[in-house]
């Protein structure tokens, strides 16, 4: 393969220096989306174009091959190599648009990386209370981003969109800063009452959008102070239940961000103590709600409410 012409990435770039999920990327790629890191902070993952050649005798999974650990990723486009939780390798056809090439770095290739760091990416959008992050977790097209940008427009910053690292320290789980953005379909940009003439697009030839945060970006780790899996309710109305154990446990496996990938390139038995731990000491909630856009305030307010129920 070879690289792409502008404006895709240009070999022998300068190194740019971003945060994101709590590390420090040195990227020859520049992604506009993430937040400089500190000067003088030592990159924990590099980020550099080359050539990615098809592994022998690999595994595959939805799109991942894997060989010996390293994870080799194709997109539309564009293959990534994915190695020791600490390198990406991108290998991009000419004309690829800049931002299919970011969208795809950004979400399953790190989603990759994390599992080999043996940190748990969840599928799920992260916003700021003052009690410490909630995540609205569910399959593609649960309506995650569309509440997250509710919250956003009632004055609480974002944390982390589509993918939500969650790290252990001895203050208990900590959630990590994603990216500082929310990608909406059409509809649901237009029901918040922006207009997409002043938005990119998420994906060349995609009716999905990107809403840039600004200064609704939160920008340190926080403790994650509950989880909210998504629901379709029907006819019903809103409806919280916590899960009890078992069944938590059950909802964070199938919620993963890119579960699929770990047999292949993470660690199985540690994924699931992660899932484990996080059941035994946060609240999981199984949100049930009307699949009904106009409704969504009411949802924030039956969140807010049951976030204040919860002690400590």
């Amino acid at each position: 393969m070879v690289q792409p012409a502008p404006p895709g990435p240009a070999k022998g770039a300068a190194l740019h220096h971003y945060r994101l999920f709590g590390l420090t990327l040195a990227s020859s790629i520049a992604l506009p989306e993430l937040p400089a890191a500190p000067e003088g902070a030592t990159a924990e993952v590099r980020i550099a174009l080359g050539e990615v050649l098809d592994p022998p005798g690999a595994e595959r999974m939805l799109g991942l091959r894997a060989a010996a650990g390293i994870g080799f990723l194709e997109a539309p486009g564009v293959r990534y190599r994915v190695e020791n939780g600490s390198r990406i390798t991108v290998d991009a056809e000419a004309g690829t648009p800049a931002q299919n090439i970011r969208l795809f770095l950004l979400g399953s290739a790190m989603a990759a990386l994390l599992h080999q760091r043996g940190t748990l990416p969840l599928h799920a959008n992260a916003i700021e209370t003052d009690r410490g992050a909630i995540l609205f977790s569910g399959k593609s097209g649960a309506g995650k981003s569309t509440l997250a940008a509710a919250f956003l427009d009632r004055g609480h910053r974002l944390l982390a969109d589509d993918v939500s690292a969650i790290t252990r320290t001895p203050r208990g789980h900590q959630v990590q800063p994603g990216v500082p953005r929310i990608r909406l379909w059409r509809d649901a940009v237009e029901r918040s009452g922006r207009d997409t003439g002043d938005l990119d697009a998420a994906f060349e030839g995609m009716d999905k959008y990107v809403v840039p945060v600004g200064a609704g970006r939160s920008p340190e780790a926080l403790p994650l102070r509950a989880i909210f899996v998504l629901a379709d309710a029907g006819e019903a109305g809103i409806s919280l239940r916590r899960l009890p154990a078992g069944e938590a446990i059950q909802a964070l496996v199938a919620n993963t961000y890119r579960g699929v990938y770990v047999p292949l390139v993470g660690d199985s038995e540690r994924h699931f103590g992660s899932c484990v731990a996080i059941a035994r000491e946060v609240p999981v909630f199984e949100l049930r709600r009307p699949w009904d856009p106009a409704g969504i305030e009411a949802i924030v307010d039956h969140v807010l409410g049951r976030l204040d129920a919860i002690e400590g």
